[in-house]
């Protein structure tokens, strides 16, 4: 099994989030990674599905997606020419003695510290999930207090856009 990203634009209606992810609940799939949110049309959402899967039965699955009525289109990402990433914001443990350490790390790794308590900072990053585990691994002899990530939102690289074209319907 390898790992896919799908990105799905579907139309920007309530319920549609729901039916698609059920959908691959119903085939015994397991979603690694899902986020949503507005294109640059409003009446249009970009969904980003990241799914473990053999291509046969994802392949399956991507036709039924096309039958449901609000999707619009969908598009495999290929990891060599596109560009994804995910956000992290991690909180933590940063007494007065390991505060410089925390911040040393924090600026190896690009990252910012969005929030400074007395004994903890709040560090928001982005990258590739390989970058933000590697992250946490550094973070972690501090203490972690509290995190949240992102899931997965990609974006093929160059001029082509799956948004525009004659074979997105019109939402």
């Amino acid at each position: 099994m390898t790992l896919h990203t799908l990105s799905v634009l579907v139309e920007n209606k309530p319920g549609v989030l729901a039916r698609v992810s059920g959908l691959f609940s119903r085939r015994g799939f397991n979603i690694d990674s899902l986020a949503v949110g507005e294109t640059e049309n409003p009446d249009v959402s970009r969904i980003t599905i990241v799914v473990n899967a053999d291509s046969s039965p994802l392949e399956q699955v991507t036709k039924q997606l096309n039958k449901l009525v609000n999707v619009l289109k969908i598009v495999e990402l290929d990891p060599q020419v596109s560009v994804a990433r995910e956000l992290l914001l991690v909180k933590v443990r940063a007494d007065r003695t390991a505060r410089a350490q925390v911040l040393e790390t924090v600026a190896l790794f690009r990252a910012r510290v969005v929030d400074v308590a007395p004994d903890t900072l709040t560090v928001e990053a982005t990258g590739t999930p390989d970058k933000l585990d590697a992250l946490l691994r550094d973070l972690e002899p501090f203490g972690i207090k509290e995190m949240v990530q992102s899931g997965t939102v990609a974006i093929g690289r160059g001029s082509r856009s799956i948004t525009a074209g004659p074979s997105l319907r019109a939402a």
